[in-house]
């Protein structure tokens, strides 16, 4: 392959590259608008209880899970 088309291709590459980044910077700032405004909407209670069942169901996740004993002697 000609040196100028790997040269183009990478060019290329790199626009797509900064557009996705550019995309996603978008999103994480709708999605953190989105948030604030959830909060704001729900209150500071309603979000703290949200806040402690989320910890709760994360901890369960994140627990080993009981394996079934089968020692039989």
């Amino acid at each position: 392959m000609p040196n100028n088309k790997l040269k183009e291709k990478v060019n290329a590459l790199t626009r797509v590259i900064g557009q996705m980044l550019k995309d996603l910077q978008e999103i994480d700032n709708l999605a953190r608008g989105t948030l604030t405004a959830f909060q704001l909407h729900i209150g500071e209670e309603e979000w703290s209880k949200i806040m402690v069942e989320l910890k709760q169901l994360e901890e369960k996740e994140l627990e080993p899970e009981k394996k079934l004993d089968l020692d039989v002697e």
